[in-house]
């Protein structure tokens, strides 16, 4: 896959997103960074349960050059248990009103398929980003209590749900399928009112590895949305298991998974490691820049 003007690689879509009121612009990609606030996520469960460790690693992130925060208090890895909205709640809440009152600043985005949690958040600091790894499929009213609250959502596909999702995976031709989905969905998000939308094609979420790498190869199809897109593939399975090595091992597979993500025109790069995406951000933009 080469970056050269002739394979419309660099097609325009909407550049920015509102959030409360203030721009998130995707002309140069966006780096979002990791908050696990869960103590069974697959790859940093439990480290960010003492206040000052979640807010140490936060400030690291900003530092680092994190655009925005993406904060989730439910594990969503293949196999996890089912966690109740209360439990999810005592652990979002605090770590969200940590977070805004340290850092006011930083756009943040909350991990939950629960279109209550997105209200009780949104009702305690005021607008954020919703991402929704079920793509509106938990929760049958999430669409519409996005379009009232009128903030920005994450639509990710998923086959299935995290319980089960990769039993056994199937797609007659994944990237129709996963459009067909996701056009779908943009169609009754817009409906009911919903102006900013980011699109997720959920590498993991009831897919096999070589689904996921199909999907890596043909990501530019998605362009034809002209809506952001977000990748989310740091230190997955579907990068460590190819190596042979482990989570702890797959950040260098990780950068080079993301340079292919924006060399198909992501926008968004949701990882654990901020800095390394970041500078792979930055020697993308520079190719990018001399393509006249």
């Amino acid at each position: 896959m080469l970056i050269t003007q002739s394979a419309g690689k660099f097609l325009k879509r909407k550049n920015t997103i509102n959030v409360g009121g203030k721009l998130i612009d995707f002309t140069v990609p966006i780096v979002m960074g990791i908050v696990n606030v869960t103590p069974d996520s697959f790859y940093d469960g439990g480290k960010m349960e003492d206040e000052k460790v979640l807010l140490s690693s936060v400030e690291k992130m900003i530092n680092d050059g994190a655009g925005i925060l993406d904060i989730g208090a439910v594990s969503t890895r293949p196999g996890a248990a089912v966690v109740s909205t209360k439990i999810e709640l005592s652990r979002l809440l605090p770590a969200v009103q940590a977070i805004r009152n340290s850092f006011p600043d930083i756009p943040i985005s909350i991990d939950t398929f629960r279109s209550w949690v997105a209200v009780r958040v949104i009702d305690e600091i005021g607008p954020i980003i919703v991402n929704d790894i079920s793509g509106g499929s938990l929760d049958s009213k999430m669409f519409e209590t996005i379009g009232k609250m009128r903030v920005p959502y994450i639509l990710s596909h998923i086959q299935g749900t995290p319980k089960e999702m990769q039993e056994n995976p199937q797609y007659d031709d994944i990237i129709k399928d996963i459009s067909t989905y996701l056009s779908e969905r943009v169609k009754r998000l817009t409906k009911f009112g919903v102006l900013d939308i980011i699109i997720d094609p959920g590498f993991g979420f009831g897919k096999t590895m070589n689904h996921n790498y199909d999907l890596l190869n043909r990501l530019d199809s998605f362009k034809v949305f002209q809506l952001p897109m977000l990748v989310g593939v740091s230190r997955k399975s579907m990068i460590w298991k190819a190596l042979g090595n482990s989570p702890e091992e797959a950040l260098n597979g990780t950068t080079v998974a993301n340079t292919l993500a924006l060399m198909g025109g992501a926008d968004i790069l949701r990882v654990h490691d901020v800095k390394e995406a970041v500078e792979t951000v930055t020697i993308f933009s520079e190719i990018k820049a001399t393509i006249k």
